[in-house]
């Protein structure tokens, strides 16, 4: 359940109150006339299951509320009411998988800043895979993907392509390009580095290592993986119940290709440089396929649901 706080202007409250009392999704409904300064108008409360959400944004929005008001919700963490209960009973489909497309949009927008903080975490996230590609060890490959903070970018396009917002793309894709190259360009010069202190050398790079050399030879299940991870990314962003460590799932097909591409290109071993490259361009494409194809099939959905939900109410025809 969300917590709606509307502020609406004076001439425009009854409208919206009276849009919001309608809606069986909506419950705990308070209208305080006159109490916001800034801007003015009156203030309306109310809660709103995460089904109805979307909906209920969109009227407000189509009304023009944010022109000369405000609209602001946040999740509401426990609500003990009768109310609230029926409210989500009436609402179509199910909370936990409900999508709420302002907010996917608000969350999503905020990781697109090309900021010195992302910049950090994405090089020490692919210099820290490069030393377990040398040393042929997983653990600090996951320790990477655990790092590695892209999955902000990636599901901000998927989320922009869907919605057409070009300046969001924009932002997004220069914070996966200049991430990616920034991040690898540090990874050869340490890579370097290591070698010229006698940490690291060529050999490890060349011998067999049986337990990280999948990275850097593509094949058909390059794609397979890039689509579960892009499926399981866009879930884990609109579902409620699924953890943020989910976003680690991205990683795996990113980061550690990104790593060998620049640990090779240090040593000069083109032919492993150029499969970890092709590599980590097949599971990009993939996972934004994908993720646009899931945020596709839930928004065709959830406007099922909707056009339901609009026929069986009194006036409709129920099918």
């Amino acid at each position: 359940m969300l917590h709606l706080r509307v502020i609406a202007p004076s001439e425009q409250s009854s409208t919206v109150a009276d849009l919001l009392a309608a809606d069986p999704g909506v419950t705990h409904l308070a209208v305080l006339p006159g109490a916001a300064r800034q801007p003015a108008g009156d203030l309306i409360l109310c809660d709103v299951v995460r089904e109805s959400a979307d909906g209920v944004l969109h009227a407000l929005r189509q009304l023009g509320v944010e022109e000369r008001g405000a609209i602001s919700a946040h999740d509401v963490e426990l609500s003990i009411s009768s109310a609230a209960g029926r409210a989500a009973e009436k609402a179509p489909g199910s909370g936990a998988d409900a999508v709420v497309w302002d907010e996917i949009a608000a969350k999503t927008g905020e990781q697109t800043e090309l900021s010195a903080t992302y910049l950090v975490l994405l090089t020490v996230a692919i210099m820290l895979a490069g030393v377990g590609v040398l040393l042929d060890q997983p653990i600090l490959i996951v320790g990477a993907m655990v790092v590695g903070p892209e999955f902000g970018p990636l599901a901000a396009l998927c989320v922009a392509l869907l919605r057409r917002n070009l300046p969001v793309i924009g932002r997004s894709v220069q914070a996966l390009v200049v991430g990616f190259v920034t991040a690898m360009v540090v990874t050869v010069l340490s890579t370097w580095g290591l070698d010229a202190v006698g940490l690291v050398e060529r050999g490890m790079l060349e011998s067999e290592r049986p337990l990280t050399d999948f990275i850097w030879r593509p094949d058909a299940l390059s794609w397979v993986v890039g689509l579960l991870a892009g499926v399981a990314g866009m879930l884990s962003l609109t579902s409620k119940k699924s953890g943020s460590l989910v976003g680690v799932l991205i990683s795996v097909t990113t980061v550690p290709a990104a790593a060998n591409a620049a640990v090779a290109v240090a040593y000069g071993v083109w032919h492993e440089a150029s499969g970890s490259a092709l590599q980590l361009v097949i599971n990009l494409c993939a996972i934004l396929l994908a993720g646009l194809a899931t945020l596709l099939v839930q928004q065709a959905w959830w406007r099922h649901l909707g056009r339901r939900r609009r026929l069986r109410r009194p006036g409709g025809v129920t099918r």
